[in-house]
């Protein structure tokens, strides 16, 4: 649950805004829609299971006070997407933003992999994104309106990385769609950004990357340089700026929240954070004697 008074920005800041969150039903999803609903936004969370996002509606709404919308939605599917967008236009009178967070994904050597597992992965991500951001655009295109556009990425849709390969390809096709979008339909209005979350442990999907096997090996925080994962209120208050008139000068943006993750793992010499004071002083001396 989200509290409110770890929320950045005032209240009723998002009073005015209606927003689709696909795979709202959990984890970060369920987050950023409990924050977004706290903040005064009409909210409709979209899943494939409708009893798991009607329990999540029911919940929020009775945490917040503010009405959410529960809809089964199978974002691989055009019509459906369609169907569920003109269903949430009837009941809130509009929409004004779609956050992109439905997604797939779970490690696995590549060669392992069927072509079905990978489609699977391509088609809740790249597809279903693809799909909502069409709609979406098609609508407040034709109805002069303006919108706005979260896609949740990651950070090695630009780095890459193995063991989750078709994730990592089908969040780059993301990036790629959000950077060219922000550009080419800029003139209607309408804004596209991502967010690439660094670890915030969530029942579920958590467990399919980490599994205990693994996790009880690695002390992940280790990669990080703020030394601890990510609480779920720093990241509904990202998105919640994102999705507020506040971030309106701001479009075709990856904004990473990863404590330092990527960054430490992508310099050359970051490994050397393990290295103790008194080794420095050894090591320095024989820097010195090679230099002489």
């Amino acid at each position: 649950m989200i509290e409110k008074e770890n929320l950045m920005l005032r209240e009723g800041a998002l009073k005015d805004e209606v927003i689709i969150v696909t795979g709202g039903g959990t984890g970060l999803g369920r987050s950023m829609a409990e924050g977004f609903s706290l903040l005064g936004a009409k909210v409709s969370i979209w899943g494939r299971r409708l009893e798991v996002v009607q329990k999540t509606a029911a919940e929020i709404t009775a945490a917040t006070g503010n009405e959410v919308s529960a809809l089964a939605c199978d974002v691989r599917n055009y019509d459906e997407v369609e169907t569920s967008l003109n269903l949430v236009i009837a009941k809130f009178g509009k929409v004004t933003g779609l956050v992109n967070n439905a997604a797939g994904n779970f490690i696995s050597p590549t060669e392992r992999l069927s072509h079905r597992a990978f489609d699977i992965v391509l088609d809740i991500v790249l597809k279903g994104g693809k799909n909502c951001i069409l709609a979406c655009g098609k609508y407040w295109i034709k109805e002069k309106l303006q919108g706005n556009v979260l896609s949740i990425t990651t950070t090695y849709a630009t780095t890459g990385s193995g063991y989750v390969v078709p994730s990592a390809a089908a969040k780059a096709g993301m990036l790629a769609i959000t950077r060219s979008l922000a550009v080419e339909w800029a003139k209607y209005n309408i804004r596209f950004n991502t967010i690439s979350p660094g670890p915030f442990p969530t029942k579920g999907a958590w467990d399919r990357l980490f599994p205990e096997a693994i996790s009880n090996r690695f002390d992940f925080t280790k990669k990080i340089p703020l030394g601890r994962v990510g609480n779920h209120h720093e990241l509904a208050n990202l998105a919640s700026y994102i999705m507020s008139d506040f971030s309106a000068f701001m479009t075709g943006e990856e904004l990473i929240i990863d404590g330092g993750e990527w960054l430490k793992g992508a310099g050359e010499f970051n490994f050397l954070d393990m290295i103790k004071p008194e080794e420095w002083d050894e090591l320095e001396k024989i820097v010195r004697g090679v230099k002489s």
